[in-house]
């Protein structure tokens, strides 16, 4: 049987998943919840050895439901969150510092207009403390413990997955995928390596980095109950859900829909380029080959539903929101923008704060469910929009996953507004697959399950003067 582990580490919980790839069978085995911690307004922290044991454990269960009966072991993670540990006793040095801290955003609002476009010109990516490499520079400048290691020649630092392979291979591999250093500010996306400038302007020297190696290589191997499992097929969280979904044509993207919205569409071969607040990533690179993608990261989209829930009580499930959407013809004029923690791509403010507009005495709690819905759809309207601009590659098709997938209005609704087709799988947990299904390629092992999803939405008429409406309501947001 050609079973394969896949882990996710996600930002506030690790799963473990078991995978068949001769019948497709799939299960996540063990979920563990790990704590998030608040030291100041704006920063977010996690102990890094809970993140670690909470690997372990569900690692292991995933093995012993298996019998041990595994080929390899493939991971996704959160991207951007920084580690620090020591080369000796591999522990680590300081909390983990989570993506979404805000602790160097003055760092990076002053650095020079001269610096800022270096960055984007070699990296593809917007200077903001949501990525990694300000957060090294915090780390070494800051924390006693971590300067010590450095003068010693004992510091490491890595995103999640580095730190978590180098405690499974016992300290034998310190790697990181391109995926995840293409979002350190540090990786050059032309020569797909550390760029010597940026970690000279960032004063991080590159003997403290991991080793950077392609998403299908085996880097080692973790040890339990006598056996060595292979573990291969490391790669971030946003990039293995494209992969998991088989986005892997110029044009395909997806679509994943959680507390934020990240949208990944697939470029191929070519390196794009924004001028409009869109990120240049690596998607992924399979046979020695690398493929790019824009990506679009809205911060809050989930959220919007759960402040309707939780703040304001107009629904007492998330499920409701598809009923209540259908029993209305429109909203009437109301626009939701949910900028709760400021504006991602296109606009990267993160100050800005939510509205709604368009209230009248006639709007009803389905009018505003029915505008957060809509919000969500022209975001992704908008960011495709200018991702086709930029690349010149045309949109073919949109697959969706998290958890707003299976609501119905919204994934019809987002048809219509992007004018293709999108399809939901069959298997929603599409993240957690793509590092499944390349632990697979680089073992060797053929997947012999297709997946043709579970819907399809296929578009019908678009919504233009409700989409102008909400743009017009985000313009007040970013003033």
């Amino acid at each position: 049987m050609n079973k394969v582990i896949g882990i996710d580490i996600g930002t506030t919980s690790v799963r473990s998943a078991l995978y068949n790839a001769d019948t497709g069978e799939f299960s996540i085995v063990k979920q563990k919840t790990v704590e998030q911690y608040y030291p100041q307004i704006g920063w977010v922290e996690e102990d890094a050895d809970e993140i670690y044991l909470s690997t372990i454990l569900c690692l292991n269960d995933a093995l012993d439901s298996a019998l041990l009966d595994v080929k390899g072991i493939g991971i996704t993670n959160m991207r951007e969150t920084v580690v620090a540990w020591d080369k000796i006793t591999h522990k680590p040095l300081y909390n983990a510092i989570i993506w979404q801290c805000r602790r160097t955003k003055e760092y990076c609002e002053a650095m020079s207009e001269a610096d800022k476009k270096l960055i984007k010109d070699k990296t593809g990516l917007v200077v903001d403390a949501y990525f990694s490499a300000s957060k090294i520079k915090w780390l070494i400048d800051n924390v006693p413990q971590v300067q010590r290691a450095f003068s010693q020649d004992r510091l490491m630092v890595g995103t999640v997955e580095s730190y978590i392979v180098y405690r499974l291979t016992g300290g034998q591999s310190f790697v990181t995928d391109v995926t995840n250093a293409s979002r350190t500010m540090l990786f050059n996306i032309a020569t797909l390596d550390y760029d010597d400038e940026l970690l000279q302007l960032f004063g991080i020297p590159r003997k403290i980095l991991p080793e950077i190696v392609d998403n299908d290589k085996v880097v080692g191997e973790y040890r339990y109950e006598g056996k060595s499992f292979p573990i291969c097929g490391l790669i971030g969280d946003q990039q293995s859900a494209l992969y998991g979904q088989d986005c892997l044509t110029p044009g395909s993207a997806k679509i994943t829909y959680g507390t934020g919205m990240f949208l990944l569409f697939n470029t191929g071969d070519k390196i794009p380029s924004s001028e409009s607040g869109i990120l240049s990533t690596v998607a992924y690179k399979v046979d020695g080959k690398a493929c790019y993608a824009l990506e679009g990261s809205v911060f809050n989209a989930g959220t919007a539903i759960q402040w309707l829930r939780d703040k304001l009580g107009l629904i007492t499930e998330a499920s409701e929101s598809e009923v209540l959407a259908y029993s209305v013809q429109g909203t009437q004029g109301v626009c939701f923008v949910p900028a709760f923690t400021g504006l991602g791509a296109p606009y990267w403010k993160p100050d800005a704060t939510g509205l709604i507009t368009g209230i009248t005495r006639d709007t009803g709690r389905a009018h505003i469910i029915r505008a957060a819905l809509e919000s969500m759809a022209f975001s992704a309207r908008q960011l495709f929009a200018l991702m086709q601009e930029d690349s010149g590659v045309k949109l073919s098709f949109i697959r969706a996953d998290g958890g707003a997938a299976v609501n119905k209005f919204l994934m019809g609704f987002q048809a219509d507004e992007l004018g293709v087709e999108v399809r939901v799988p069959l298997n929603p947990e599409s993240t957690v697959l793509g590092a499944i299904k390349l632990c697979l390629k680089g073992l060797g092992i053929e997947n012999k399950v297709v997946d043709d999803g579970i819907a399809v939405y296929k578009p019908q008429k678009a919504h233009d003067e409700e989409y102008k409406n909400w743009l017009k309501a985000v313009e007040r947001c970013v003033l």
